[in-house]
């Protein structure tokens, strides 16, 4: 990173920043083109690291390439509002999260935490989705083996 004061390094900092943030955009190669899509989350620090949950159908483009190739990049971020930077400039003060790792599909329990990690995260905390429902829904895991935050504010 080229400017170090703006790394945020530390997992529970970065978890922090992701709670803040309402999506979360994945990257997956399509043959020799990105294919990037924007998803709802959940997320949690296990033991230090931190897996991020999403879902989506059961078919289709994202489901396909995923399983295809699993490696993924993932970014999250919040624009904080756009200011003079100083020297003549305007800059956006912001924060964002980068990682890398791989999506695995889950299932039973596994699959029914993402949900649950996902729906409270997406402010539903109490939510139940029917059986009917997570029968038709794929979900996924992805633990980033790699991960940094960023930020930059000038107003605080």
């Amino acid at each position: 990173m080229r400017k170090a004061k703006r790394e945020i390094a530390e997992p529970e900092q970065i978890a922090a920043v992701l709670g803040r943030c309402d999506t979360m955009r994945i990257g997956v190669l399509d043959g020799a083109e990105p294919y990037i899509v924007p998803v709802s989350f959940g997320y949690e620090v296990t033991g230090g690291k931190i897996s991020v949950y999403f879902h989506g159908a059961l078919e289709g483009r994202k489901y396909d390439l995923l399983k295809k190739g699993p490696r993924v990049c993932v970014e999250a971020d919040r624009c904080l509002g756009f200011v003079e930077n100083g020297h003549g400039g305007l800059t956006c003060d912001y924060e964002s999260v980068i990682g890398w790792g791989n999506a695995e599909l889950l299932q039973g329990g596994e699959a029914e935490k993402g949900i649950r990690l996902l729906l409270a995260h997406c402010g539903f905390p109490e939510f139940c989705c029917s059986p009917e429902v997570t029968a038709i829904t794929a979900v996924f895991r992805i633990t980033l083996d790699t991960v940094c935050g960023k930020h930059r504010n000038l107003r605080g």
